[in-house]
């Protein structure tokens, strides 16, 4: 089915306003894209931010006349209006989207395959996980990081907390790995259903606990702790972090931009021994071991 999508400049303050009103013109869907390739901050509970300068896109059917539209947003935005209308190809975008996506290897023992692809070694940890609405296939350096590390751990019999589980990737592959019980963290209920879905997908939905932060039990300690969020929560929650970690348990941070890590490194080295920051394409992870 061929589209077309309507590209509009905003700010942190009018994106909002701007998609309500696409959507109240007939889009089918709204997103929103940094105009100035800044990284993204994970809002805090409770936060919803934007990028300073944000593009919001409204796709449409292209049998849609996008005149009225734009004549609708010049009469209310007049010369602050910055826009582009563009078409987009008309192809299976579902097969398109598919092929991009193939089994991953993390480390020495663990692959990410998704549901349509053969696995390529059955003898390995295999983990099924399709690409859906929550952050994490193992694509983005950060999810790539936080598995190779967990790859290289020795997770038998171990309590681990996934905060900001997201899809469930690192979760689910802790429990393959020989985690004896991994609980997940999640702000988003859709992340936490995604988890649930996943973990069902896996075999391993018996074994994994899935809370929002309000419900989490309370005095919690992991021997091990991963949080692939990015540098603003992790800074904010270091504490909360510090407190879900027993004495001499593992720590594991990632989206975390290189420029960012000196300062969370010193921040979390007042409780963890840190270990050399590990980079891949700009993004960090940062580990160590509780004091």
């Amino acid at each position: 089915m061929p589209w077309i999508q309507i590209k509009l400049n905003a700010t942190a303050k009018t994106a909002n306003k701007l998609s309500n009103m696409l959507m109240g013109h007939g889009a089918q869907a709204v997103t929103y894209m940094d105009a100035q390739d800044n990284p993204v901050y994970e809002p805090l509970p409770g936060e919803t931010k934007l990028w300073g300068e944000t593009q919001v896109i409204g796709l449409f059917d292209a049998e849609v006349n996008p005149d009225p539209i734009v004549a609708f947003f010049k009469e209310h935005l007049g010369e602050d209006l910055v826009y582009k209308v563009e078409q987009l190809e008309d192809k299976d975008w579902v097969r398109e989207w598919m092929e991009h996506f193939h089994p991953m290897q993390f480390g020495e023992r663990l692959w990410i395959c998704p549901s349509w692809r053969e696995v390529p070694d059955p003898q390995a940890v295999n983990v099924m996980l399709d690409p859906g609405l929550a952050f994490g296939t193992g694509t983005h350096p950060t999810t790539a990081l936080c598995l190779q590390w967990l790859d290289a751990q020795d997770l038998t019999g171990k309590t681990i907390v996934d905060f900001g589980c997201g899809s469930g990737i690192l979760a689910i592959a802790a429990l393959k790995l020989g985690a004896a019980r991994v609980i997940g963290i999640d702000i988003d209920p859709q992340a936490i259903q995604a988890s649930r879905d996943n973990a069902q997908r896996n075999g391993v939905a018996d074994q994994l606990e899935l809370f929002l932060p309000a419900d989490q039990p309370t005095e919690l300690q992991a021997d091990i702790l991963v949080a692939n969020i990015l540098a603003g929560p992790l800074r904010e929650l270091a504490p909360l972090m510090n407190d879900l970690v027993r004495p001499g348990g593992l720590l594991a941070l990632s989206g975390v931009l290189e420029s960012q890590a000196p300062e969370l490194e010193t921040l979390y080295g007042q409780w963890f021994d840190m270990d050399p920051t590990a980079v891949r394409e700009e993004w960090c992870r940062l580990s160590g071991r509780k004091r």
